[in-house]
């Protein structure tokens, strides 16, 4: 092992997810552990036209739970108010007030992600100005579409006026969201809200996914997505994501912090070259830039929660890049969102809050159907059931369209 840095210590005292198979932190842990596929037939409009049908979908009768207060509804896309909601949880159980009175001001901050906006807002507002006229279109679509709108919303609700940003990398935006919020508190700010939610389940939100051409068009949801599969044929996307607090640990434990869920021990993110230049990709780079970080060696790894991309082309060069950094076998890999679909900016903290369950628990969740793994992958893929094991430090990978790469070390919090 390494030294370890001597950069303040970050901790997660809050945890808040809202994502297919579970709105709130353990029913999505149970979903996940029991195996249960959220994947399903698209209900939010007649997609009986589109070559994919099939989504990760958080349920229609999704309530706001007077978490987000009415006047909020009718400016806000159904992204936003998932933040608003998942950033409830995440406060309420770090044991963390909001408002004026509850640090001083400056002392708290946000930084999230989303990678498609509040998608289905602004093209319900472009059919108005369309068939209705401009007068008929929402103030609120002024910023209600915007990328960094569940920032301003969270920061507003919860009165957090400290140091804030939105960062958009598709995929692998949220990991970057909570490692900017790491650097931020080791630079000086006590505690920080952040994370990652995506939704864009409207007509013109569902082609643009579809237009990438890494959808699966398999129609049935039990074998739609199969990340590191022989069956592999594409993910399937899915909506929500999760938020965490994130604290100076020595801050947290004046305080009295609740729970300390883990230590955000490590970050790194890196960029694919461009094709054709013969160089591999950025994602083992980011690994081990991560596991530099953290003043971890490969070996002190427990389990990787992987990209999953479902691809073939994308399983095979992820798998390459995990044999390079363990060795053939060398750690127990998984891949959760195959039960939800991949959630985009919400992938990767989705992933991030299996990973501090498995590491309270010690358990591993299962890559949901997938059944055959190809030999030249060389991976130890936990299939079928989760998997018992003694777990201390958690790796999550997530890629993002284009050539986004972001790693992140979580660990059991360490004396």
């Amino acid at each position: 092992m390494s030294a370890r840095s001597t950069a303040p210590r970050v901790a997660i005292t809050g945890v808040g997810v809202i994502a297919p198979g579970g709105t709130g932190t353990e029913a999505y842990w149970q979903s996940l552990l029991s195996g249960v596929s959220s994947i399903r037939e698209l209900t939010r409009f007649d997609a009986s036209r589109y070559p994919c049908r099939l989504a990760g979908q958080i349920d229609d009768d999704f309530d706001t739970a007077g978490l987000v207060p009415a006047r909020l509804l009718p400016q806000t896309d159904i992204s936003t108010r998932y933040a608003l909601v998942a950033g409830h949880h995440a406060l309420s159980d770090a044991g963390v007030a909001s408002g004026p009175e509850a640090a001083p001001d400056y002392a708290m901050g946000v930084v999230t992600s989303t990678a498609q906006g509040g998608f289905d807002f602004t093209h319900r507002e472009f059919r108005k100005l369309w068939h209705q006229g401009p007068e008929y279109v929402s103030v609120y679509e002024s910023f209600a579409w915007f990328y960094a709108v569940n920032t301003g919303q969270l920061s507003i609700r919860h009165t957090l006026r400290g140091p804030s940003a939105a960062l958009v990398a598709e995929q692998a935006g949220g990991l970057d969201a909570i490692g900017h919020a790491r650097r931020t508190v080791r630079r000086g700010t006590p505690l920080m809200l952040t994370g990652g939610i995506d939704s864009a389940f409207d007509p013109w939100g569902w082609s643009s996914q579809l237009a990438g051409g890494l959808v699966s068009t398999v129609d049935d949801p039990e074998r739609a997505y199969l990340p590191f599969d022989d069956d592999a044929s594409g993910y399937v996307p899915g909506e929500g994501g999760a938020m965490f607090v994130l604290e100076d640990l020595d801050a947290a434990l004046r305080r009295g912090a609740e729970r300390i869920w883990g230590e955000v021990a490590g970050y790194a993110a890196t960029f694919d070259p461009a094709p054709g230049t013969g160089r591999p990709p950025g994602l083992a780079r980011a690994a081990e830039l991560a596991l530099a970080d953290a003043g971890l060696a490969p070996d002190d790894v427990s389990v990787v929660f992987a990209d999953g991309a479902g691809v073939p082309r994308l399983d095979r060069a992820e798998a390459a890049a995990l044999t390079a950094l363990f060795g053939p076998r060398g750690v127990p890999v998984t891949a959760p969102k195959a039960l939800t679909g991949r959630l985009c900016a919400g992938g990767g903290p989705a992933d991030l809050a299996a990973a501090v369950l498995a590491l309270r628990d010690q358990v591993v969740p299962a890559t949901g159907r997938t059944v055959n793994v190809p030999e030249e992958y060389a991976l130890d893929l936990v299939t079928g059931e989760p998997r018992e094991a003694a777990l201390s430090t958690a790796l999550v990978l997530a890629r993002g369209r284009h050539g986004f790469n972001s790693a992140l070390v979580i660990t059991l919090p360490r004396p």
